[in-house]
């Protein structure tokens, strides 16, 4: 089993920078994948940032050359390093744990941006 915590939300001005990070507990052994997906107001989770075991990332499109994902060696930890944040930025930042068995969601956490 694996369990996941996001920690690092808030509010963050246009323009400013937010850490966000994921705790991964459990058989941390079995992740394979350790992503961040977010969800606006009304409208669909979509992904953000993705980084393998191998450490290959990937990112959406309009968050390229702004937010880096990481991880230590064991999986244990990934961050997501946002900068130049934007007000299309606002949305519930969730984790997610990939494992051969499926995937491990987290609760959640909020970064606002306001106009």
């Amino acid at each position: 089993q694996v369990q996941v915590v996001e920690s690092g939300g808030g509010l963050v001005q246009p323009g400013g920078s937010l850490r966000l990070s994921c705790a991964a507990s459990g058989t941390i052994g079995s992740i394979t994948v350790m992503a961040w997906y977010r969800q606006p107001p009304g409208k669909e989770r979509e992904l953000v940032a993705a980084i393998y075991r191998s450490g290959l990332t990937k990112y959406e499109d309009s968050v390229k050359g702004r937010f880096t994902i990481s991880r230590d060696r064991e999986m244990k930890t990934v961050t997501l390093d946002m900068k130049s944040l934007k007000l299309e930025d606002t949305a519930v930042y969730y984790c997610k744990a990939q494992t051969p068995y499926g995937g491990v969601w987290g609760q959640g956490t909020l970064v606002t941006v306001p106009s």
